[in-house]
């Protein structure tokens, strides 16, 4: 915990500073919900071709899955904090669509890690 999955268009492949922008989610996680570095875990997905509106378009949306107990002024400042840094981490970001999402995982959510 966290579980953290990023969606990405596949045209942000090359563009996409992934270790930077996972230590950027990590820290934030840490400061803002009490999280700890070694149980941060991200995901990177490139998808295809990524449609806003009526066209192609750039995108970028981070997923953030939180064991519950956090207050919704915490998890709208987790968002907030890692929507922001977002554009750092892409190279030539103006113009692409960003969003994150912050929320509860369900309460079967278990975790370990492979002898």
């Amino acid at each position: 915990m966290p579980q953290i999955t990023v969606d990405h268009s596949a045209d942000l492949d090359d563009r996409l500073d992934r270790a930077g922008l996972a230590g950027a989610v990590h820290q934030a996680a840490v400061d803002i919900v009490a999280a700890r570095i070694p149980a941060c875990k991200t995901r990177f997905r490139g998808v295809g071709a990524t449609v806003v509106g009526d066209g192609p378009a750039s995108l970028v949306h981070v997923e953030i899955a939180l064991l519950a107990g956090r207050t919704e002024e915490a998890k709208t400042a987790l968002a907030e904090a890692v929507l922001a840094a977002l554009p750092g981490h892409i190279k030539g970001a103006a113009g692409v669509h960003l969003s994150v999402e912050v929320r509860d995982l369900d309460p079967t959510y278990r975790s370990a890690v492979a002898d």
